[in-house]
């Protein structure tokens, strides 16, 4: 387990190394709601509507046009240390603790005032709690899976850091959205119906499952053929036992999305976006922006320098060959399909939205709830052939670009790239880390200026991995032994075998 809270830490650390992003127009709207519901008693975001443009207009007042899933992890955290942010002694700090961060603002800006400083640090709370924390968490699970799946220590370690650091995954791990969320959401809830816990009860299972797919749902709306497909799956590989209890899980995130939308639109459907007040051409464009599947946007999503997932992580490339070669697993032939299907399903639904691009991105965010399902078959073939020294080799050269392009382009200047420009990297990813123009994080506050100022979390990357990477112990030698000799075709044993 040492390895386990290891990579935890690690991720952790790193999501929340990088602040995030200040006037960010969608994880505004979607913190307007917590600040709402919270302090106002009303899901009317009226108060605080100046500071996003993604906002639904509907009988005179302004609401979030988000999913509310995300906002409605915040509520607990937020009503938890409201207290404490309003009390004198930390009202006095707010300006003292901006003032480390007035290099990065806008000449022409409004400045740190108080209330700015209390929103960032609200922001940022939140994000460690309902996204960074369940995001590292993660991390660790996916190295378990893969151990479940007779992958070695270090090629496990190496897969989890690979998933966690190396691909899109990693931005929205550390800010306000609900991309990263859905991700562990789904895949928990897919990992959860392949090989339940033998200690819990299999309702508990059936139900803990359809908790994580529901509020997958509430959180991203499109997230629902996956959060279907998984349900299908969990079906199938437990039987017709498990459905009560996964309806049931399932049932208490609607029926909390159906109280929000009959308390803010008068209605039991979710109709935010068809209230927005901005791209409303878009939005009534087809069904709620979807048409048919573009070859603009399926190239624009996977390979382009704009928004592409294998152009910022093309080890996730190696999926292609693991897919060839798992479908030769009978055993597992039904995991096979969830593994495919989930991102062909991510990927043809945005791939027929005209606004794919997703506005201000580091990335394809959209799709990322569909990374680790790319992202397991990836890390199987290379833990499966890590004795063979030309692919061990050529995985690691891949991940390591991957982590370059990945951070790089997440950390230039204050904001995500904008949809205005098409040469990502050409036009605002390189430019800004010629200026030195890099994201607010933790090293500002030592301080350190610019680039450097990442330095101390390369640093902790370094010593995590050395110490991940190091010769075995006694102990984990004679597992890994043990692992490698179990046989290959059925990792996760079928219910009737347990």
């Amino acid at each position: 387990m040492r390895r386990f809270w290891l990579i935890v830490v690690l991720l952790f650390c790193s999501y929340a190394y990088v602040l995030p992003r200040w006037s960010d127009w969608n994880q505004n709207s979607r913190l307007n709601l917590v600040l709402a519901l919270v302090d106002d008693g009303t899901p009317k975001i009226d108060r605080y509507v100046a500071n996003t443009g993604d906002y639904a207009l509907y009988n005179g007042h302004a609401y979030t046009d988000k999913p509310p899933g995300l906002s409605f992890l915040g509520i607990p955290i937020y009503a938890a240390i409201r207290p404490l942010l309003d009390a004198p002694p930390v009202q006095a700090q707010f300006e003292r603790i901006g003032s480390r961060f007035a290099e990065t603002l806008r000449p022409d800006g409004s400045g740190l005032r108080a209330d700015k400083v209390r929103f960032a640090l609200v922001q940022y709370l939140l994000t460690l709690v309902v996204v960074a924390l369940p995001a590292a968490l993660f991390g660790g699970l996916f190295f378990l899976v893969l151990q479940r799946l007779n992958i070695a220590p270090v090629p496990a370690s190496i897969g989890a850091l690979g998933y966690g650091l190396a691909t899109s995954a990693a931005p929205y791990a550390g800010n306000f959205y609900a991309h990263q969320l859905v991700a562990v959401l789904l895949f928990t809830a897919f990992a959860l119906a392949w090989s339940p816990p033998a200690r819990w009860p299999l309702w508990v299972s059936g139900a803990i499952a359809g908790l994580l797919l529901g509020w997958a749902v509430i959180s991203e709306y499109p997230a629902a053929p996956a959060a279907a497909i998984i349900g299908l799956y969990a079906l199938y590989r437990q039987g017709w036992r498990w459905l009560p209890s996964l309806a049931l899980g399932g049932a208490l995130p609607g029926v909390l999305l159906i109280g929000y939308d009959l308390a803010a639109f008068g209605t039991p459907w979710p109709i935010g976006y068809a209230y927005s007040a901005l791209w409303q051409e878009q939005h009534h464009t087809g069904f709620m922006s979807l048409t048919a599947p573009q070859w603009e946007a399926i190239w624009g999503l996977t390979f382009s320098e704009f928004r592409g997932l294998f152009f910022r992580a093309p080890w996730l490339l190696l999926a292609i060959p693991a897919y060839w070669i798992g479908w030769r697993w009978r055993a597992q032939r039904a995991e096979w399909w969830v593994l495919l299907l989930v991102p062909l399903t991510f990927l043809l639904f945005y791939g027929s939205s005209i606004m794919w691009w997703g506005g201000f991105a580091a990335g394809p965010r959209y799709i990322v709830p569909m990374i680790p399902f790319l992202a397991l078959p990836a890390a199987l073939l290379i833990g499966k052939g890590w004795e063979r020294t030309g692919l061990r080799i050529g995985a690691l050269i891949l991940l390591g670009a991957s982590f370059a392009l990945v951070w790089i382009e997440a950390t230039a200047t204050q904001l995500f790239p904008s949809d205005a420009m098409r040469a990502t990297w050409r036009e605002y990813v390189i430019p800004a880390w010629q200026r030195g123009d890099i994201a607010r994080n933790a090293g500002m506050v030592l301080p350190l200026e610019g680039p450097a100022s990442l330095l101390p979390l390369l640093a902790l990357l370094m010593t995590g991995l050395i110490i991940l990477l190091r010769p075995l112990e006694v102990a984990e030698r004679a597992a890994a032994r043990h692992t490698a000799a179990q046989p290959p075709t059925t990792p996760i044993a079928p219910p009737a075998q347990r």
